[in-house]
């Protein structure tokens, strides 16, 4: 099923026609609007005029974070704040947030975008969805809620947090897809076994996970639990927030809102744009944004563009899974770790959960890596030999992975402190 049959169906060359016409128009809008943009471009002598074909996207200089947080919070807007019926923004964490705005045209987009994710995934106007995603100034509540709206499904907004009251509503409100990020989910899943929520008790049967990447492994481990039809989706408040990108039925990559969004994948090191297949850092422009338009926005996500049709029927190019962030991967002793290739060796093993933390120290002039992992049973911390041989195992699989040392720590169930949002995974010591 489609939502968009026009656009998700269009021939590559009508697409490419588009979104040229499309990006054309954005970069003399932008060039207008936002002193940011106008300075840069004529810091090198660009003019929107010199845009003339999609490869000409490339003369564009990158826009990073530090550019938003530069004008902050305001100065990026292409329209009076009158103009804006709505504002976001990211957590904050490392320094200001991150703000965008949203004009009534760019939120009736977002819904669109949403939509179409949502109906790829397989949801429909019969269903109900539970958001457990927390609604604020983050942009995933709010993103799917008004998408799942636009979809004709039923929404319980129970937003994040009490787990135990999150389970009593799955279950008397019969909710069939539950959306969030799958960490939570994940920890949800444990809440409900311990209250003998058992799958004859819920009708759950499709997630909708965003807001951080998850493994094959952590995906298979969620179906595992509820199941559940697993399903990514991917987005960022500096284009949109979810929408961007999204799964469909067949779980081979997520379908991207080329109409909306245009994707680049570059080296990032070097900047320089890789072809369709080779992996590199996503860069994406928008491209009917109004509120706050980005060009060539740097996510430092990992992953590869995949242009060939999709079976489900689809024509738009897909990206694969995040492999990392290029800004949480971790150098050890010289060595490239994601967080990624050490959940994927956790969560197949047995007599371990699927709750890790990743303690990054240094020892004198060596970077060392710990990974403390729950058991399923605690019974096993009194048994030295069997936790010995457990954790050699580990310590071995990791090493064959990620080819180098760690240490491993198995750790009592339920010690591991749960996250209502994104998973904090890292520890990162070496600069305490």
């Amino acid at each position: 099923m489609l939502w968009n049959e026009k656009i998700e169906k269009m021939d590559r060359s009508s697409m490419r026609e588009l979104q040229l016409e499309r990006l054309k128009a954005t970069v003399k809008y932008t060039y207008e609007r936002v002193p940011h943009y106008r300075k840069v471009f004529d810091g090198i002598g660009l003019r929107p005029d010199d845009i003339k074909t999609l490869r000409d996207i490339e003369k564009i200089p990158f826009t990073n974070k530090n550019d938003l947080r530069d004008n902050y919070p305001y100065k990026m807007f292409a329209v009076n704040l009158k103009d804006v019926v709505r504002v976001h923004a990211s957590s904050g964490t490392t320094g200001k947030p991150i703000v965008v705005g949203y004009t009534k045209d760019d939120l009736e987009n977002w819904s669109e975008c949403v939509a179409r994710i949502i109906t790829a995934a397989g949801g429909n106007s019969e269903d109900i969805a539970q958001v457990v995603f927390g609604y604020g100034l983050f942009t995933g509540g709010f993103g799917l809620h008004y998408g799942l709206e636009k979809a004709g499904i039923t929404v319980v907004p129970s937003s994040s947090g009490n787990s135990e009251r999150q389970l009593m509503l799955l279950e008397d409100f019969g909710a069939t897809i539950i959306v969030g990020t799958p960490s939570y989910v994940l920890h949800l899943s444990e809440v409900a076994e311990e209250m003998g929520l058992t799958r004859n008790r819920h009708k759950l049967r499709l997630g909708l996970f965003g807001g951080e990447g998850h493994t094959p492994e952590m995906r298979a481990e969620i179906e595992k639990r509820w199941g559940i039809l697993a399903t990514e989706n991917y987005g960022l408040s500096e284009i949109v927030g979810p929408g961007v990108s999204g799964e469909c039925i067949h779980q081979c990559g997520m379908h991207f809102n080329e109409d909306h969004f245009y994707p680049e994948i570059i080296n990032p090191d070097t900047g320089e744009s890789l072809d369709y297949g080779q992996k590199g850092e996503m860069v994406i422009t928008t491209l009917t944004k109004q509120g706050i338009p980005m060009l060539r926005y740097r996510t430092k996500d990992i992953t590869k563009l995949i242009p060939e049709p999709c079976k489900c029927g689809r024509t738009t190019v897909r990206m694969e899974k995040i492999l990392g962030r290029t800004d949480d991967m971790l150098i050890i002793r010289g060595v490239n770790v994601f967080p990624s290739q050490i959940e994927s060796v956790l969560l197949p093993m047995e007599h371990i959960g699927p709750q890790y933390q990743i303690l990054v120290t240094k020892k004198g002039f060596m970077d060392e890596i710990e990974v403390q992992v729950e058991l399923i049973d605690g019974s096993l911390l009194e048994k030295f030999s069997e936790l010995e041989k457990l954790e050699n195992s580990i310590r071995h699989k990791l090493r064959s992975v990620l080819q180098i040392d760690s240490k491993v720590k198995l750790v009592e169930p339920k010690s591991i402190e749960r996250s209502l949002g994104k998973a904090k995974r890292v520890i990162d010591l070496r600069a305490k």
